[in-house]
């Protein structure tokens, strides 16, 4: 189960050997929970999903839409913005103060890029205005739960002699283990994802340090770490796995950087 989206899986052929990739199997109908006061609009809604396979619910208000987000569990919600009681915001940034990953697909007639702006900041995943084609929104919903529900990644990942459990958060090379820090390892991890890819310094600044919003660049704390990394990883090793692409960033891969 992914945390905020109730997936229902299983592992075809059980267990598979270490380094395939394992894919999620959805076995169940996709549950939207539609939160439309408008009584046309939600009715249509439902069954032009319900047409195209989707299992859905309905709540006329805000105070509904609310309890039955928090008591159900959906694949996606589509919000509606002005709704009697709650407005759809303020549901919004509720959810998300709790910690709700669920996608929310706010629909709204508001189109100034101002609404657009704060919809988005409050939460939604995706902003469609009204009027709109239902095409278009099934494409959207689609591609929302689709994005979801990413493919499950093997527990180990190995690059010659290095081998990175994810899930124990342990490093080997050549079978010694290797001692880390959170952020070193975090920082190996996001690499290792990554093989024979240029990785600059601005990707780890927001993927691993999550810092977007910093007024100084985290360059010189990113080097740092990677040095220290590299000295950890490589050592005395002949076989050098992180590289420097000068003027891009940094590499993992066997061999020189080109």
């Amino acid at each position: 189960m992914f945390v905020g989206v109730l997936v229902r899986s299983d592992l075809n052929g059980g267990s598979p050997p270490i380094g395939l990739i394992v894919r999620i199997r959805l076995d169940h109908c996709m549950r939207l929970l539609i939160i439309e006061d408008d009584e046309k609009t939600a009715d249509a809604l439902a069954a032009g999903f319900a047409q195209a396979g989707f299992s859905t619910a309905t709540a006329r208000t805000g105070e509904d839409g609310f309890f039955l987000v928090n008591a159900e569990a959906f694949d996606l919600v589509l919000l509606d913005w002005m709704l009697p009681g709650r407005s759809g915001i303020e549901i919004l940034k509720t959810l998300r103060a709790r910690g709700t990953k669920t996608p929310v697909l706010l629909l709204t007639a508001r189109d100034a890029v101002d609404d657009r702006v704060l919809g988005l900041e409050s939460g939604a995943d995706d902003y469609l205005v009204k009027p709109f084609a239902f095409p278009e929104l099934l494409a959207r919903v689609r591609s929302l739960i689709r994005r979801a529900v990413p493919a499950a990644e093997p527990l180990k990942r190995t690059l010659a002699d290095l081998v990175v459990d994810l899930e124990a958060r342990r490093a080997s090379r050549a079978g010694q283990l290797i001692e880390l820090t959170p952020r070193e390892f975090d920082l190996l991890a996001y690499l290792l994802r990554q093989p024979g890819q240029v990785v600059s310094r601005e990707m780890l600044a927001q993927d691993v340090w999550r810092e977007t919003n910093r007024l100084t660049p985290l360059d010189n704390v990113i080097d740092v770490h990677v040095a220290h990394l590299r000295r950890k990883v490589d050592g005395d090793h002949p076989l050098k796995l992180i590289q420097t692409v000068r003027g891009m960033g940094f590499m993992l891969r066997e061999g020189s950087a080109e």
